[in-house]
């Protein structure tokens, strides 16, 4: 598959050549060019020489000089240069085979693909890549990856992961190790599958590695009323959360001593399942596992706390009554919240709202997952203020749609007041309830 140019940016290194939009890109410094990650790695370099194919098969060389560093310029169909690769797994507790038809299309397209780990921060079980791959990851120092573990004992990742392969994981790291690549790992843990002593025995062999192994996130199995067919598994109890979160704080602890790092967080809705209070800022050190929602909610507080001590005394309020509506597990936090703005500053009028999610199942509280039909049945006839709230999570990225393909306009249509998505960050959730 040849990489077409399709568009340049304007002002960029490339713009100022001879490179025009359906030409392909074949080599950099000698180096062919297969996707993105050997077009970012090679046009690196200050000076270049790009091989090109014109649209009229015509072979031609461009010299291009530029700051190191600086983004070359080019565009191409798609962001990967190439196909995605797609998930060779029938994990026990995928997600996707979860959804209930009818969603679009792309919710049930499994990637695992190791470019995307690199760019995006996509997680990656590592039973795909071909021994190419694998070397090429070494060879340009692909860092940091981010791979999906679940379990190190080799029999139950084949078992947690249906692929034979799940075995290859420690020896295909312990390479990565070698070659100095940081590695951000994840471990879906599932009641009484790689739990309690296969998570001892899953985080003893990932602590051998730091700091190549840089964090270790521990989430809990999420589980929708979907599993028509698939495997029997147990959500968390309240108890087996607390035994869960104790085993990980106690390891982590040893860690610390020993290595100078945790490595291990509990993701904060084993907290909530717990009745366990989060952890304070200083705890989750350079909080390298925000995106699988560790220490997601003590970084707001303290964000929201220090915006709110910026205001300082006899700030008053213009900003409208309001609500917010959020998943079942943050609602009490963020209504504590709001009760803190109110208790500091004059005429906040706001309340916090849970959503359950009839959509997935009452087992599922996070509110990324809350969709637009959910919020129209259960906020409709409440007093809701003048204005409502929503985490932007609950949006598919840069657009105002949710999971379920309701839009953002036929929530406010059906609520009667206009909703605002707030990303996450406690300054601006402060700023949006100031209506600042």
């Amino acid at each position: 598959m040849e990489s077409v140019i399709t568009e340049i940016d304007r002002g960029s290194p490339a713009d100022r050549t001879a490179i025009r939009p359906g030409d392909a890109l074949l080599s950099i410094n000698g180096h062919k060019i297969l996707d993105v990650l050997d077009y970012k790695y090679y046009s690196y370099d200050r000076i270049l020489t790009v091989s090109l194919r014109s649209p009229d098969g015509k072979e031609k060389s461009v010299k291009i000089k530029k700051r190191e560093g600086e983004i070359l310029g080019l565009n191409f169909e798609t962001y990967l240069m190439d196909e995605p690769c797609a998930c060779a797994n029938s994990c026990l507790f995928c997600f996707v085979d979860q959804l209930p038809r009818g969603m679009r299309k792309t919710l049930y397209f499994k990637d695992d693909d190791a470019r995307l780990s690199f760019l995006t921060g996509n997680y990656i079980t590592l039973t795909n890549l071909s021994e190419r791959e694998i070397q090429r990851i070494c060879d340009l120092r692909i860092s940091p990856i981010n791979i999906s573990v679940h379990a190190t004992n080799p029999q139950l990742r084949i078992e947690l992961l249906q692929n034979p392969r799940g075995d290859e994981c420690l020896d295909i790291m312990r390479r990565f190790q070698k070659a100095g690549i940081t590695m951000d790992c994840q471990i879906v843990c599932c009641p009484g599958i790689n739990d309690g002593r296969e998570l001892t025995r899953s985080m003893s062999d990932l602590s051998e590695m730091f700091p190549a192994v840089r964090s270790v996130s521990i989430v809990p199995v999420g589980l929708t009323k979907h599993r028509g067919g698939l495997p029997r598994l147990t959500p968390f109890s309240p108890e087996g959360a607390s035994e869960t979160v104790s085993l990980v704080e106690d390891f982590a602890e040893k860690c610390l001593n020993k290595l100078g790092s945790r490595i291990f967080f509990c993701a904060d809705e084993l907290y909530l399942k717990a009745g366990k209070d989060i952890p304070p800022d200083e705890y989750y050190e350079d909080y390298s596992q925000l995106e699988n929602g560790v220490g997601m909610l003590r970084l707001f507080e303290t964000e929201f706390m220090g915006a709110l001590r910026a205001c300082g005394e006899g700030y008053v309020s213009s900003g409208s009554p309001f609500s917010v509506a959020t998943g079942v597990s943050a609602a009490p936090f963020i209504s504590r919240l709001i009760e803190k703005a109110a208790g500091s500053i004059e005429n906040v009028r706001g309340q916090a709202f849970a959503v359950l999610n009839d959509f997935f199942g009452h087992t599922i509280n996070v509110a990324g997952l809350v969709t637009g039909r959910d919020l129209i049945s259960q906020m409709k006839g409440r007093a809701l203020g003048s204005r409502l709230l929503i985490p932007q999570t609950m949006l598919r990225h840069g657009e105002g749609v949710f999971l379920d393909d309701v839009t953002l306009a036929d929530v406010e249509n059906a609520l009667g007041v206009p909703v605002t998505p707030v990303i996450q960050d406690g300054g601006a959730f402060l700023d949006a309830i100031l209506e600042e």
